[in-house]
């Protein structure tokens, strides 16, 4: 597993505007969806491309456009909602799927309640979205999830990241597939609730400003 901590003055900024706890759901909302296009640029630097010819109005050229086949974008609900136009801004013509998933306040584990997603996932990236990297079996059961459908190269994008959490995924998945983790930070610890300290608070709920 590889961790990219996206170190960027832009970043930064909008980061901490969102750990202001006196920062609204409106202006929440607007600042994640730009800081995850932010942090996508960073993740999709090894997005599969091939070559192409196009002719411009002087003369013929080469570039390339995203190969077949195209990538997967797949937000965690409910939080990773809020970051999927932040995404899909820069992955216009990428397709979606969605997992539905859910602590369990208990035993702090993670429980599937939905999914909608191909049943082969074989040679497709995977680019998950989850705001909070905090204990990690979130994250560890969506990439699971992509892992048992044939993914092999799959990307998370994460606000924040917690070092347990970190901890957690790398030993949990190990060299089953090609994961990459990218942050805009990796904070202190987490608390005794499992919260991500210093943190931002419970992200879903900063979002849409209802708890849940």
């Amino acid at each position: 597993m590889r961790l990219h901590v996206a170190d960027h003055p832009l970043i930064a900024h909008k980061l901490t505007v969102l750990r202001d706890e006196r920062t609204e759901s409106p202006t929440f909302r607007l600042l994640v969806d730009e800081l995850v296009t932010l942090l996508a640029y960073e993740a999709t630097r090894d997005v599969r491309v091939e070559r192409v010819e196009v002719t411009t109005p002087v003369a013929p050229a080469v570039g390339v456009h995203l190969a077949a086949p195209r990538p997967v974008v797949v937000p965690i609900l409910r939080a990773g909602l809020g970051m999927l136009e932040g995404m899909t801004r820069l992955l216009p013509t990428a397709e979606v799927g969605f997992l539905g998933m859910q602590r369990d306040e208990r035993t702090l584990e993670a429980i599937t309640y939905a999914n909608r997603l191909p049943d082969d996932l074989t040679a497709r990236q995977c680019y998950v979205l989850d705001p909070m990297l905090a204990t990690g079996h979130t994250l560890e059961a969506a990439i699971n999830y992509l892992l048992a459908r044939g993914a092999q190269d799959v990307t998370a994008i994460c606000l924040l990241a917690a070092p347990e959490g970190l901890r957690t995924l790398d030993q949990a998945i190990g060299e089953r597939g090609d994961v990459t983790i990218v942050t805009a930070a990796v904070d202190e610890r987490l608390d005794e609730r499992a919260y991500i300290v210093p943190g931002l608070g419970d992200a879903g709920d900063r979002l849409y400003g209802v708890a849940g």
